[in-house]
């Protein structure tokens, strides 16, 4: 099976992808990221005690936000009519770490990798930007994505899950 990009045309110029001859189906993606956080934030974060406000539930409307414009962030994305985007967090006091998982969801002829994806980013730097006035040394991490369904390549799951 050959893997032929299709984000270039036959002189190498970067293109979109032209969906239009697919047919709709249902596509979902799930990705997942870390933020490594020291004591004194994770405290914060749990104690609802950093200055700006409730960091978890910005860096969730952020990350939702972030999902419906990735057409305007990523060149060669297509902009979708996003069906259920939701940005969830594992906090692990233990390890100080604050997981990120993005779910999206749409009816369509291009998949939503990209918008999942996003979606933890943003989420995570929001995090960031929070609370880089208690520590600048937090660390994004393991960024990747999970699973995605439907489409022609049909589902994937990340083995390393």
């Amino acid at each position: 099976m050959e893997n032929k990009l299709n984000h270039f045309d036959d002189d190498g110029n970067a293109v979109m992808v032209d969906v239009s001859g697919k047919q709709d189906t249902s596509r979902t993606a799930i990705a997942k990221g870390k933020i490594l956080v020291n004591d004194a934030v994770m405290n914060a974060i749990v104690n609802k005690e950093v200055k700006k406000g409730d960091v978890l539930g910005v860096a969730r409307v952020a990350g939702i936000m972030a999902v419906k414009r990735t057409w305007e962030l990523i060149p060669m994305c297509h902009p979708l009519m996003i069906q259920k985007c939701s940005i969830d967090f594992e906090v692990d006091q233990k390890n100080n770490t604050i997981t990120a998982i993005s779910t999206v969801k749409v009816e369509g002829k291009t998949g939503v990798e990209m918008e999942a994806l996003t979606g933890v980013n943003i989420a995570l730097l929001t995090i960031y930007d929070m609370c880089k006035a208690i520590d600048k040394s937090m660390e994004m991490t393991e960024i990747h994505l999970v699973q995605k369904t439907g489409g022609k390549s049909g589902t994937f799951i990340n083995k390393s899950e």
